[in-house]
């Protein structure tokens, strides 16, 4: 499960990449509903699980798979959240390892497909969770929780 292409595209080409991965897991034999809302995002989480319960796969396709739900997570942030994709300069791309991000309507820049990967090296858990970084975007969390 990922996407055919070994190499990110610049910010400008994300939008059409992540359309590509997500048109080639639909027509997959799970039918992945990826609707790019933050409920999504609950599905990228089993689905970097489902990854990870592969270990010992082709590093390759492991690696794709993976670029391909940070990038469908950070699709979800510009689309949801009213980001954009960008491309990182030198000093961004040395600290995320990644050649673009994604920038919030309050100026920070986020790694979501970094946060995929370490989703899919740490395993399980809310720390690490897509879900929850999404929501971990200014002001989401608490908007999201029940109340006290």
């Amino acid at each position: 499960m990922g996407h055919a292409s070994d190499v990110l595209p610049e910010a400008a080409g994300m939008s059409r990449y992540v359309e590509g991965v997500v048109a080639e897991w639909m027509r997959g034999p799970r039918r992945l509903p990826l609707d790019y809302s933050v409920e999504s995002l609950r599905l990228a989480d089993r689905i970097v699980a489902g990854i990870r319960s592969g270990r010992g796969a082709d590093e390759r396709a492991v690696a794709r798979a993976l670029r391909g739900v940070g990038a469908y997570v950070g699709e979800v942030m510009v689309r949801s959240g009213g980001g954009s994709w960008v491309d990182l300069d030198d000093m961004q791309r040395d600290y995320f390892e990644q050649p673009v991000g994604v920038r919030m309507p309050d100026g920070r820049v986020w790694n979501p497909l970094g946060r995929a990967q370490r989703r899919y090296e740490r395993g399980k858990g809310g720390r690490e969770s897509l879900y929850v970084f999404y929501l971990l975007l200014h002001g989401r969390l608490g908007a999201a929780l029940p109340p006290a």
